[in-house]
C-alpha cells in the first residue's frame, strides 16, 4: 500500500481529503496540520508522496517543500500541491517549484484518489 503525507491546516478539508484518499484509492494516509508537522513526519518515515496545501499559517506550502527538499530521505518524494488559486500563472509557479501536480480547491472528493494516482503515475 502506498503511503501519502497529507498536509492541510483546515481541519474539515483535511478530514475530507484523508477519507477520499484512503477509501477511493486505498492509500495509507498520515495527516499533518502544517509545515512543522510535515517536517516531523517525513523525518520519521518515508512516504511515497506528499499532498501539500499552499496557504497555511506559519510555514506555507512552498516553504515546507523547500525544507523537505533539504532532508535526504525526502528529497525526491513527489509533491502535489492543493490550492484555491486556479490561475495558470500560479499553477505554473507551483510546478516550477518541483511539484508533480496541482489540485485546485474545491475539488471533487470522489475523483481525488484517481487524480492523485494519475499525477503519481500509479496504475489502478
Amino acid at each position: 500500500m502506498r503511503s501519502i503525507l497529507l498536509v492541510e491546516d483546515n481541519e474539515d478539508i483535511r478530514a475530507i481529503t484523508e477519507i477520499a484518499l484512503r477509501h477511493e484509492s486505498r492509500f495509507d494516509v498520515v495527516a499533518a496540520e502544517g509545515g512543522e508537522g510535515a517536517l516531523r513526519e517525513v523525518q520519521g518515515r518515508p512516504f511515497d508522496a506528499i499532498v501539500l496545501d499552499v496557504m497555511m499559517p506559519g510555514m506555507d506550502g512552498p516553504e515546507t517543500l523547500a525544507a523537505i527538499r533539504q532532508l535526504p530521505a525526502a528529497r525526491n518524494t513527489p509533491v502535489i500541491f492543493l490550492t484555491a488559486k486556479a490561475q495558470p500563472r500560479e499553477i505554473q509557479r507551483l510546478l516550477d517549484l518541483g511539484a508533480v501536480g496541482v489540485i485546485t480547491k474545491p475539488f471533487d472528493p470522489l475523483g481525488l484518489g484517481a487524480k492523485v494516482e494519475e499525477m503519481l503515475g500509479v496504475s489502478r
